[in-house]
């Protein structure tokens, strides 16, 4: 089962704003996450939810955990209906996965299987709107 229906994100200048008053020791990789995330489908919209940059496609996808301050961890509600062959995502949990990031250098290694995560987001999203 599929993340419930939200009402759709789509506020890019406030998750500019978010991101220009962090300071977050991992900006700059919640940037380039951002970017990535963001590249991977045109559908794909943003704004700040749960206090934090937050991305949206039919539904709640991702949101980044700005509290966690030694890494970057991202969850995925319901990210248990994401086909995750990467190893990505984390957790044993029925409503949710994560994933990790330490540094830039990790989310370039990890960048492939989180446009896979998304994707495979996307496509289990329209399925279910079909």
């Amino acid at each position: 089962m599929a993340a419930k229906k939200a009402k759709p994100l789509n506020d890019t200048p406030a998750v500019d704003d978010y991101l220009a008053k962090s300071d977050h020791p991992f900006k700059a990789e919640m940037a380039a996450i951002r970017q990535i995330i963001m590249a991977a489908h045109p559908g794909i919209t943003e704004g700040i939810k749960w206090n934090a940059p937050s991305f949206y496609y039919k539904g709640d996808m991702v949101v980044f955990t700005p509290h966690v301050r030694d890494h970057i961890l991202m969850v995925f509600p319901n990210g248990i209906v994401i086909p995750d062959m990467a190893g990505l995502l984390e957790g044993d949990y029925k409503d949710r996965r994560m994933a990790h990031f330490n540094d830039m250098s990790d989310v370039q290694d990890k960048k492939a299987a989180l446009e896979a995560a998304v994707r495979g987001w996307i496509q289990v999203m329209d399925a279910e709107s079909e």
